[in-house]
């Protein structure tokens, strides 16, 4: 089963993706070439996605490495990237059975109506099994394992059925959506509480800063492909010691400023591409759900956060924490990992935060700077727990992606900055059975609470249900 399952994902989201949606499409009626143009359109979108995302890193991570070594900068957790986290989720006993059980409890889910998400983002599963392995490799328990990972998937669920409404309606063309990944997740408390807290504030409430309106106001410096010129060169001017070592390097600082802001202009063309494979699989769902079951809820379709990391506010605010994480990084008591491959995964912490902040960049600002403090001691904390997973995987297969050099434990932004992970982490492997009722008792109570909204919203979503009927037909 683990060989089986590496092989599936070993083919990577670019080659699963297109052949779900195709399947799928085929299934819900819309006929094999447009269910074959819809995914082979997702497939190229995390084709464009990844080779931009790589750009990100290869671009910055020799300037950053010589800032490392020009200042100095030692710490002991070394930043693995999401990749790694991946492969040592994916090559375990709980990666291994970890797509047929999370997609086990959906059904059940959906079957007792304490959800309405149909989580199709299967190269997102990693997630779950990611928090699963490294539970498994702390307690020696395989048990152990799969009940951290289903907690996860439960409680991600539940989450993305809470915040759909509001994703939909700030994002455009996302009817039918929903964001069941838990690193985007794990931040939408955090969102919920500041939004608040910030609008208690004199004089914030009305401090309406969105990306169109920085546009509007500072023009070109407003511009994310400007302001992602700006930073790339000054993290290239950092990286030099002198002011005629600059002078020198102006043609290498020039080209980190370009490529830079070719990534904040090219994230959202590529986004593009996945709204429009998306859209026939999401109308034919909707319809095809609400004709055969009307009167019954409808159903959410769990997708990708990628296909919303092209927005103005999220690729404004990533880009200005980017040099505030490293400052973080050296700065906090305390912390020892620093991030440099993991940057890329920067976007993924905003697509459940824009919804609450309403695409605010202060308000997102904010709140991506409590999760980023947050987030460094977390990495920090499960680091000992992450190097004994990725040590296991290593021995194994030798894959070099989690291969950890020596003195150093390893680390990742994604998926182990999540509190969401860091919580169930330590209620399984430090309180055990008390951990694991708290845990239980507080899914459990999502589970009713969502379940009572969900049925408490069926007569309004019938009502929408025939509106969607006379529209297809």
């Amino acid at each position: 089963m683990e060989q089986f399952f590496a092989y599936i994902i070993g083919l990577g989201a670019a080659v699963m993706m297109p052949v779900i949606f195709t399947v799928l499409g085929v299934c819900l009626g819309i006929g094999f070439s447009n269910a074959l143009k819809s995914g082979l359109k997702v497939g190229v979108g995390f084709i464009g996605l990844s080779i931009v995302t790589a750009l990100l890193t290869s671009a910055l991570g020799p300037a950053l490495n010589s800032v490392v070594e020009l200042y100095g900068l030692q710490l002991k957790v070394f930043d693995m990237g999401w990749p790694a986290a991946a492969a040592v989720a994916y090559n375990t006993a709980v990666g291994a059975f970890i797509i047929p059980v999370c997609l086990g409890v959906n059904l059940l889910m959906l079957v007792t109506r304490t959800t309405r998400t149909v989580n199709i983002d299967l190269w997102n599963y990693w997630h779950f099994a990611f928090i699963g392995a490294v539970i498994y490799f702390a307690s020696d328990s395989l048990a152990w394992g799969f009940f951290g990972a289903i907690i996860c998937y439960v409680i991600t669920l539940i989450i993305a059925d809470l915040t759909a409404k509001r994703f939909q309606s700030f994002y455009k063309d996302m009817d039918g959506i929903s964001v069941p990944q838990p690193f985007c997740a794990g931040f939408v408390p955090f969102a919920w509480a500041i939004d608040k807290g910030l609008d208690r504030i004199p004089g914030v409430r009305k401090l309406e800063i969105d990306a169109e309106g920085l546009k509007k106001k500072f023009g070109l410096l407003g511009e994310p492909l400007f302001l992602g010129v700006v930073i790339g060169m000054l993290i290239g001017c950092l990286s030099c010691t002198t002011w005629s070592e600059i002078a020198d390097n102006v043609p290498h600082i020039l080209g980190l400023g370009i490529k830079m802001g070719a990534v904040m202009e090219l994230i959202p063309r590529v986004t593009v591409l996945f709204i429009e494979g998306l859209r026939p699989i999401s109308d034919a769902t909707r319809a095809l759900i609400a004709r055969r079951f009307g009167g019954a809820e409808s159903l959410n379709i769990g997708m990708s956060p990628a296909l919303v990391i092209g927005h103005p506010t999220t690729l404004v605010v990533s880009l200005l924490l980017i040099p505030v994480t490293l400052a973080l990084a050296v700065l906090l008591p305390g912390n020892q990992f620093l991030p440099l491959a993991s940057l890329a995964g920067m976007f993924y912490v905003f697509p459940l935060v824009l919804p609450f902040t309403r695409g605010n960049v202060f308000k997102t600002f904010v709140v991506g700077l409590v999760v980023i403090v947050i987030g460094l001691y977390l990495v920090t904390s499960l680091a000992p727990a992450f190097t004994l997973a990725a040590h296991d995987v290593y021995t194994v297969t030798g894959d070099a992606a989690v291969a950890i050099p020596h003195g150093f434990e390893g680390g990742s932004l994604d998926f182990a900055a999540s509190p969401l992970a860091w919580i169930i982490y330590q209620c399984t492997t430090h309180l055990r059975w008390f951990g694991a009722a708290i845990l239980v008792a507080a899914t459990m109570g999502l589970m009713w609470w969502n379940r009572v909204k969900i049925l408490r919203d069926a007569p309004a979503v019938a009502k929408q249900e025939k509106e969607i009927i006379a529209t297809t037909e």
